[in-house]
């Protein structure tokens, strides 16, 4: 059957996260819903999946369909099927074996925090507003210590019979703009919140509640306890995939 690769963006503010769920809003059934006017019933299978409000700049997903699509149709179909909250920018042929996941090379998601004294509602869906002072430059320190390859038990929920052990090949925190701070991170792949849990670990450094230099005792310690939290999900977004 042909195999298609099929791009995208979305919002997730009102999804359940992407995967399917039942009686639940989710970003995989409603692509699969409008995928199935003209391509049948379709599974897909996606890059990464994003949880309850996590948002992406750049989801993948492949599916195979014994009719034979011509992309520029199906781009057009699912933008005029699907909500606006999901815009769909490209859909080509690829391999048999070509999967959206596990052609994967790697991925990387970017966070965003808003730190001044007052909200801003214009960003309340997109950005984390911290209004304490935060040492970015210690938050930086922090960050290194995550990039190679660790075991990131104390960072992560651990899923039954998966390895925790994964290699950061990118991280660090940026200013794009004035009161904004953005943390950018790349691995082949990511555990269950684990960049949440890194953000709510740098931002505590930030703030003066953890030192820098605490991260490789936290790393060793391999005990969800010493950096439980996670920062809040609308501040995820899943910014590439590469392959």
């Amino acid at each position: 059957m042909p195999n298609y690769k099929l791009t995208f963006a979305y919002d997730g503010t009102g999804y359940h996260g992407y995967a399917k769920q039942p009686d639940v809003r989710s970003v995989q059934q409603e692509l699969e819903d409008a995928l199935s006017v003209f391509a049948g019933d379709v599974d897909t299978i996606v890059a990464g999946r994003t949880d309850k409000g996590v948002h992406a700049a750049y989801q993948v997903v492949s599916f195979a369909t014994e009719r034979q699509l011509l992309p520029i149709k199906a781009v057009s179909a699912l933008n005029k099927l699907l909500s606006d909250e999901i815009v769909v920018s490209s859909c080509e042929l690829v391999p048999d074996a070509f999967s959206a996941r596990f052609s994967a090379k790697s991925r990387s998601y970017h966070y965003q925090v808003l730190n001044r004294r007052l909200g801003d509602p214009a960003r309340r869906r997109s950005h984390w507003h911290v209004p304490d002072d935060l040492d970015v430059f210690e938050m930086s320190r922090a960050a290194q210590h995550f990039l190679g390859e660790h075991d990131f038990t104390s960072f992560c929920r651990r899923g039954e019979g998966r390895t925790t052990v994964r290699k950061v090949t990118h991280v660090r925190w940026t200013e794009p703009r004035t009161e904004e701070l953005m943390f950018e991170i790349e691995a082949v792949s990511f555990c269950h919140q684990m960049v949440r849990s890194l953000v709510a670990v740098c931002v505590d450094v930030g703030r003066e509640r953890l030192q820098a230099d605490d991260i490789p005792k936290i790393f060793a310690a391999r005990d969800r306890k010493l950096a439980a939290g996670a920062a809040p999900a609308h501040g995820l977004t899943l910014w590439s995939v590469m392959y």
